[in-house]
Parts: C-alpha cells; structure tokens; sequence
C-alpha cells in the first residue's frame, strides 16, 4: 500500500444515499466494507465523519437559534453518524475505537492524541467523533487537525465527485479535473476543497489531501494501491509523503481541543 496511516472524511450527506435525510443503511455498510478492506492490509485508518445528514450548526442561526448551541447540536449528529458506523464496522468484525471531541462516557472514549495513535499501532479503526470539540470549527477542520496530530500520511476526502474540478462538473460539462494541484493554486483558482481553517492548516503542515469518489465500490483500496484517482493536492502537485512535512502544532496537545485529564487506555 503507497500510505500507513490515513484519515478518512466522510460527509454525512453521503450517508443519506438517495434519501432525504438520515442513514441509508446500504450505504452505510458500503463504506464500512471499503474500510474493513483496507484495514485487512495493514494500513492505520482513522475517519472523520460529518453530520450534515442530521444537523448543521448554520442551520441554528436560519431558524433563529444560537449559532454556537447549534453547532454543539450538530457535533452530536457527528456522534450519531459515527456510531452508526462504528456499529457498521463491528458487524463486519471490525475491531474499531470511538474517540470523542466531547465527552459522553457511556458510548465514546475522550479525545487523547496518545490514545488514538496506540489504537491505530494496534490495528484498530479509529474514528473521530464530534469535530474538534469547540464551536465554529468544521468537521474538515477537525479531520485536518486530527491528521496532523496523527501523523497521518495524507487526508482522502471521500464525496460523489472524483475530484477537483475547474468548475462545478454537476452544472457545467465542459468542466475537467485536474489530476494534482499544488495548494497555491487551489487559492490562486479560489477552488472549495476544504474550509479556510481546514485547508490552511493543510498546507501549513504540508499535508497532501487526495479528493475522490468514495461511492463507487472499490476506489478506496484502489487509490492506495497506487492507481491514479481523483485529484491530488500538495505544496508540489507530488505527494511528498509524511517525511517532508514539519508540524506547526505540538504533537502532544491540540491547540484547540478542551483539555481531558489522561485517563488509562481502554482494552
């Protein structure tokens, strides 16, 4: 496999399928498969996942609601989804960690950097539930975060598209894809990858990002077998890997996430 360690982020709109909100069970067990089979291989994988198939906290602020209590609204509907597919993975016999940005004890271990790596030295899917814990972050802020905490080799943004389009492919058919795309450009061309927060952060660290379809069964174990998929973006248009990267952050503590006292590693 061309990774080690990846994370995985998954919107929550994907787990809708063709409903109009919700969990579409078939697709649900879609990308758990797609999962189980690439954890068979050897590689770490840990997944972020969005909650948007049940609550956004911009939607708080259309109803006339609290931006920021809309916001922890929608970290929980990132729980929901990720037990979903926490649930989805062990059927399949999956040994899987729930790690959470918030703390609710009864379903969900809290966030601990050393925790989750010793989870994925371990062979077990981790997966990040409810963002980074703090309002007004994104849960792409949350999967570039993580990954860099991490030290994951690359982030594999899974959607409906197969990549990074010159414009809108759904509206406009003379739109192509680029195949890589360094991160200055990705500004300069002003095209939505990630939010700000998330894609900066990216770049920063020197952390390549690969948008791909995560729909069509299959591409997940295909794009780390090496085959050309999707769009990759880096500070080159090449994929220079976990070594050539320098983290800005302190490895051992988020800048971001509300402190949780150390607590013994869960069996």
């Amino acid at each position: 496999m061309k990774y080690n360690r990846i994370l995985l982020k998954l919107s929550g709109e994907a787990l809708m399928g063709q409903q109009q909100y919700g969990i579409d069970a078939e697709r649900l067990m879609q990308y758990a498969s797609e999962i189980k089979t690439v954890a068979a291989t050897g590689v770490q994988v840990a997944v972020v996942i969005g909650g948007g198939n049940i609550y956004r906290g911009v939607q708080a602020e259309a109803f006339g609601l609290d931006r920021v209590q809309g916001d922890y609204m929608g970290m929980l509907a990132t729980v929901i989804n990720s037990m979903a597919l926490q649930s989805a993975l062990e059927k399949l016999e999956v040994s899987t960690r729930l790690l959470s940005g918030l703390t609710i004890q009864r379903v969900c271990e809290p966030y601990i950097r050393r925790r989750a790596v010793r989870h994925l030295e371990k062979g077990r899917v981790v997966i990040f539930g409810a963002g980074i814990g703090s309002p007004y972050f994104t849960t792409d802020s949350a999967a570039s975060l993580r990954a860099i905490e991490i030290e994951a080799d690359v982030v594999l943004k899974g959607t409906r598209v197969d990549g990074i389009y010159t414009a809108d492919p759904e509206k406009d058919p003379t739109a192509t894809r680029y195949p890589e795309i360094t991160f200055d450009e990705v500004l300069s061309k002003n095209l939505n990858v990630m939010d700000m927060t998330a894609f900066t952060l990216c770049k920063e660290n020197n952390l390549p990002i690969i948008v791909f379809d995560m729909n069509t069964p299959g591409n997940l174990e295909r794009l780390l077998n090496g085959e050309p998929m999707g769009t990759l973006v880096s500070a080159g248009g090449a994929d220079p890997g976990r070594d050539g990267r320098k983290p800005a952050l302190d490895p051992t503590q988020s800048l971001l996430q509300p402190l949780v006292g150390n607590q013994p590693e869960q069996a």
